[in-house]
């Protein structure tokens, strides 16, 4: 049977999935579970990475079951970036729970480090601010306060990584603890300019390299599985806000895309030197091929999808994520209701992890249509201020490029147009984070060239939504209600 189809594991932080995709970018297969949240105590969020690994096989196995072995002709994975992961070289078990990206359990870690002057030394290195967001400070953390942890370090059997790392090593049975240079670019502990693992801030942090991954390119020859019965090659890897923004052919500087999931986040591809924000941005590869990387500017949302969520399952007022369109529709405004929606604290441009949320303007007349309305809106203006950032920051932005399950709301897609006051268009197929990785793969597998060839036959345009009215109002209202924020 020929090999006609790309095979992609989606490893998300609510979920996991595997996608088949074939040579023109459409999905032929897919099968999905949910992802277990733990949340042992303020602040601190964790998931169990045996469960990781679990839902990974049986979704991998669900796919390739319905289409026949014959037909896959590689495997690329992308995931939910920062979070760590910690298990035993022996047994190949984890040691914990895998310390999640929204985890803020380090956040007085890095205000010492801060206040101790190490914060422009990380900045130069790594294009990354010192935040619990990254993994560095959750491995430090992870060390000297779980003994299993610090003992299995001192007698060589500790590996750590990114959930690429650890699916790797799951897939190939021990035989490759890799991780790829946009997962590594996201620790703290990676010289951005020179892709490699950085002496001093290993230093810094007190991490032994030993327990580390070897760093590789985004394809080519990343092992192979034989979960399967027969031997798949593994060709493609990226984390999954890179992966987004390949899949949506973001391929040459200022192409800008923002993933609308459990979080937000926009990438904006920078060329091929290290660029540096004076606003508040990040700087981050956007991929390397062939060891050479090409750099982007980021800025991180905390909360997206998952403020949708809160009003599903903690406040109660919505049945499901789909209602809140027509909801948002209902009303011709949010009644005067601003939503910062800081559950996880602020990210881009305020990086301040310690604040929470914040609902204002409420009245007699405040129904669940207008805090929903609120919530959505909240969307179109933490977009905003990081498109003003990049804009401060010399990056002309002309177009949006969005996907994530949250832009299947034309409401949605349309205010956030109307916020940011340029177009935004959407992709035919919106799971761009698996179609990048599924680019990935097949670039290392030989299917194509170069990431141009890859877009030019995988990704297609569904929809322009053009900006309009005044976004003025509205982002005068949002500025007020983030100085709340921020002040209270």
């Amino acid at each position: 049977m020929h090999a006609d189809l790309l095979l992609v594991l989606d490893a998300g932080t609510t979920s996991t999935r595997a996608i088949a995709f074939d040579s023109t970018g459409t999905i032929v297969a897919s099968a999905g579970r949910p992802l277990t949240q733990h949340y042992p105590a303020p602040g601190h969020v964790e998931h169990n990475a045996a469960e990781i690994w679990n839902l990974s096989e049986a979704c991998l196995r669900e796919v390739a079951d319905q289409l026949g072995q014959g037909r896959l002709a590689a495997l690329g994975i992308t995931n939910q970036r920062e979070t760590l992961v910690l298990w035993d070289a022996e047994t190949g078990e984890p040691l914990a729970p895998a310390i999640v990206w929204q985890d803020r359990r380090t956040a007085a870690l890095c205000a010492r480090m801060k206040a101790d002057g190490h914060e422009p030394l990380v900045q130069a290195r790594t294009g990354l601010l010192l935040d619990p967001y990254f993994t560095g400070t959750k491995l430090r953390w992870a060390l000297d306060n779980w003994p299993d942890v610090a003992a299995a370090a001192r007698q060589g059997r500790l590996r750590a990584g990114t959930v690429d790392s650890w699916l790797v090593w799951k897939l190939t049975e021990g035989k490759h603890h890799i991780t790829d240079a946009t997962n590594a670019s996201r620790t703290l502990l990676m010289d951005l300019a020179t892709g490699r693992w950085d002496p001093e801030l290993l230093a810094l942090f007190d991490i032994p390299a030993a327990i580390l991954p070897r760093i590789t390119d985004c394809a080519g020859d990343l092992g192979e599985t034989s979960l399967f019965g027969t031997c798949l090659p593994i060709t493609g890897c990226a984390g999954d806000q890179h992966a987004a923004s390949i899949g949506q052919a973001c391929l040459a500087p200022g192409g800008v895309k923002a993933t609308y999931g459990t979080g937000a986040f926009l990438l904006a591809h920078a060329g091929h030197q290290p660029p540096r924000s004076a606003h508040r941005l990040l700087a981050t590869l956007a991929w390397q091929l062939d060891g050479r990387a090409a750099y982007a500017l980021e800025g991180s949302i905390f909360i997206a999808g998952a403020a949708v969520q809160w009003l599903r399952d903690g406040l109660g007022i919505i049945g499901s994520a789909s209602e809140t369109e027509a909801l948002a529709r209902s009303v011709p405004d949010s009644g005067g209701v601003q939503f910062v929606p800081a559950l996880a604290g602020l990210g881009a441009p305020h990086w301040a992890p310690d604040v929470r949320g914040l609902i204002t303007g409420l009245s007699a007349g405040t129904t669940k249509a207008h805090i929903v309305r609120a919530t959505l809106e909240a969307m179109g203006q933490q977009t905003a201020d990081l498109i003003d950032a990049l804009r401060a920051d010399g990056l002309p932005v002309a177009l949006l490029h969005v996907d994530g399950g949250m832009v299947a709301n034309d409401w949605l897609c349309q205010d956030l147009a109307d916020s940011i006051g340029i177009p935004v268009r959407r992709p035919r197929v919106i799971e761009t984070t698996a179609l990048g990785a599924a680019m990935l793969a097949g670039l290392g597998c030989g299917w194509f060239d170069s990431l141009e060839d890859a877009a030019e036959a995988m990704v297609h345009a569904d929809r322009d939504f053009e900006p309009e009215g005044d976004p003025a109002p509205r982002r005068a209202a949002w500025a007020h209600a983030i100085r709340q924020t921020l002040t209270d």
